[in-house]
């Protein structure tokens, strides 16, 4: 282990139904790292997964508002630490891999380490998912900049700086859109490193389901694409605008310098009212801009408020369950 003991590091689990795989969770990485401590955040559960996830010897909080984005906002919230190690809770993430995350966000003072999945496994990470990881890595990396090869992976490794700062907004698993569009526009020092990624346990179902949390994701994108780069999603629209309203204008211009008439009064009225329409969207997007500026610098300077990942300076016990 070459990163400080007194550190303190808190392994963050969002969990709904697993019963099946939360205990090997929990001691794997009680295992993995024996001087965090491990809390399981329950968001509902109608099985036995908070009667395992204490007895595994977890701290068990709850969540009543469905969903794993509101899980995540209200761990963030709540739990105090130096290093917020993020995993899901249905065993299919390598605990192992945990020291050598926080080795390298400690040493590089990296304020998220990701880990990207790596499986030749099928059924593990099937193709449905594969695509859609590919698609979302494409809008992000068009969008905000390519830094990450697994958007969408459930595994990573915060500074406290990164956690206090960040404003939750997702509700479900649109979630680690949101934390790496973060990142991204913060121009946060981050790393990705791969880690095995394997299949669930027998007898746990994946609570990811592809087409309904995908179309959730894409629309995750959007918003953020418009509250965070409103200049760009605006001025996209008033250029749409603009074209329909010139292809329009065209023929009836034609018509004029040929005969002196407009005959085609309604279609002129509709080209003069979508050049307005395009000049209105190009100034939403040049003042939202500056708002969105004033913004980000608010969280920046939130972000600013904590040291950078190294140790404490007094070593801290762990809590008790």
């Amino acid at each position: 282990m070459n990163y400080p003991t007194n550190l303190r590091i808190a392994v963050i689990v969002p969990c709904y139904n697993e019963e099946v795989a939360i205990s090997k969770v929990v001691e794997d990485f009680m295992q993995a790292l024996p001087q965090a401590n491990i809390y399981v955040y329950d968001n509902n559960s109608n099985d036995g997964t908070v009667k395992v996830a204490k007895a595994a010897g977890a701290i068990v909080k709850f969540e009543p508002m469905q969903g794993k984005g509101h899980v995540v906002r209200r761990m963030f919230a709540d739990v105090d630490a130096d290093i917020y190690v993020l995993v899901d809770g249905d065993d299919t993430y390598d605990a192992s891999a945990a020291p050598s995350l926080i080795e390298e966000l400690v040493a590089n003072q990296f304020d998220l380490v990701n880990a990207a999945r790596v499986s030749s496994s099928k059924e593990s990470y099937r193709s449905g998912h594969r695509f859609g990881n590919w698609f979302v890595r494409a809008m992000i990396s068009w969008i905000f900049g390519q830094r990450f090869r697994d958007i969408l992976s459930g595994y990573r490794v915060f500074s406290r700086r990164y956690v206090k700062s960040f404003p939750a907004e997702a509700r479900g698993f649109e979630i680690e859109t949101e934390l790496t569009v973060h990142a991204l526009q913060l121009h946060l020092p981050v790393a990705e490193v791969s880690t095995p990624y394997k299949e669930r346990p027998e007898g746990s179902a994946s609570k990811l389901r592809t087409f309904h949390d995908g179309f959730h994701i894409l629309a995750m994108i959007i918003r953020l694409l418009k509250s965070e780069r409103p200049l760009l999603f605006f001025s996209s629209f008033g250029l749409i605008f603009a074209l329909i309203g010139i292809g329009l204008s065209i023929p009836i211009f034609q018509t004029y310098l040929m005969t002196g008439l407009v005959p085609r009064l309604p279609t002129a009225v509709l080209s003069i009212g979508l050049m307005i329409l395009s000049a209105i969207s190009l100034t939403c997007g040049l003042i939202l801009d500056t708002v969105t500026q004033g913004r980000r610098e608010m969280r920046r300077l939130a972000y600013l408020q904590f040291p950078a990942p190294q140790a404490s300076a007094n070593a801290t016990q762990k809590e008790p369950a």
